[in-house]
């Protein structure tokens, strides 16, 4: 199947959502969308499957309802509809894994409590091969169109111990196709451990790893000059993209969870522990931050697979 993007569609308003969000996404990439809906097929008794025609049914009008809202809005947009005769973690992994990437819906559960997150979205995005955007219903619709007036810029969350050019070149092409500016940001906690590529400033950690009552003033710099150092070769590579660089003290769960607020989209990465597994038996794991943001940040947040391990010598 030629490149697209991928949408999963429940009947909820959060998939919903998340169905226009990726319409909009294939309109700027100018590629297709692809709907999909699981539904496991009845087991057979004897040798012959029995019908279930009132759910397929539901699940077939459900998906052509879906289409025919889509291109009704975007007449140029190509949108296809699937229906997945399996249950819906292992058929989202599997359109996740043919796709650009899948929008999923979240549920929104209050100002302070979060937005909630089922068992299966948490499992599609831990085990996914591509990107995942979490989309919630509410948000301020992305304008498509590349001359619109009024933008909101693309987060980026950032360890620069991580060798993660999978995260940082999806949240740049983000800014670029929708001609916004990019914010970077890095929180750091005292002391901070340089990469070992920062040879000038791993001289600046503390010796013995213990932590200072006081920061002290060259970590802050660390960090920034780290920040500056990971984003220097995309800033060349999208030169028209305005970047703002972050490097902030504390929870990155808070930090970027903040800066959402104000963001069209947020990007974070998910480092895969196992990446010499085949695809399929890598195992699936979400880290704290990546939980944190993904169950406050209010605008759709980009989960991005990358296989880098962490720099030798990093915490």
């Amino acid at each position: 199947m030629p490149a697209h993007i991928a949408a999963g569609v429940d009947g909820s308003l959060e998939s919903l959502a998340a169905a226009d969000w990726a319409a909009r996404e294939a309109l700027l990439r100018g590629a297709p969308l692809r709907l999909v809906h699981a539904w496991q097929w009845p087991a057979r008794v004897g040798g012959v499957r029995p019908t279930d025609d009132t759910q397929q049914e539901w699940a077939e009008r459900l998906l052509e309802e879906a289409r025919e809202h889509l291109t009704g809005l975007h007449p140029d947009l190509t949108v296809t509809a699937d229906l997945l005769p399996d249950t819906p973690a292992p058929a989202l992994l599997g359109a996740a894994g043919r796709a650009e990437l899948l929008a999923l819906g979240s549920r929104g559960l209050g100002g302070l409590t979060g937005f909630l997150l089922g068992s299966t979205a948490l499992e599609v995005l831990a085990g996914a091969e591509r990107p995942v955007v979490l989309v919630r219903p509410g948000e301020q619709g992305e304008e498509p169109s590349r001359t619109a007036a009024a933008h909101r810029e693309v987060v980026l969350g950032l360890d620069p111990r991580e060798a993660c050019d999978e995260v940082i070149e999806f949240a740049f092409a983000a800014a670029d196709r929708r001609c916004v500016p990019l914010r970077a940001v890095h929180s750091w906690n005292a002391p901070w451990t340089a990469p070992p590529r920062h040879p000038v400033l791993a001289s600046h950690t503390y010796a013995g790893g213990q932590p200072s009552p006081a920061v002290d003033p060259r970590h802050e710099e660390d960090a920034r000059l780290a920040l500056a150092d990971a984003l220097k070769p995309w800033r060349e590579k999208f030169p028209t993209v305005e970047v703002t660089e972050d490097a902030v003290r504390g929870r990155a769960g808070h930090h970027l969870a903040e800066a959402a607020d104000a963001a069209g989209l947020l990007v974070i990465g998910r480092r895969v522990r196992d990446a010499d597994r085949p695809p399929g038996r890598r195992s699936a794991h979400l880290g704290a931050v990546a939980h944190a943001v993904i169950h406050h940040a209010r605008c759709p947040v980009a989960v991005v697979p990358h296989t880098a391990e962490r720099a030798e010598g990093s915490r």
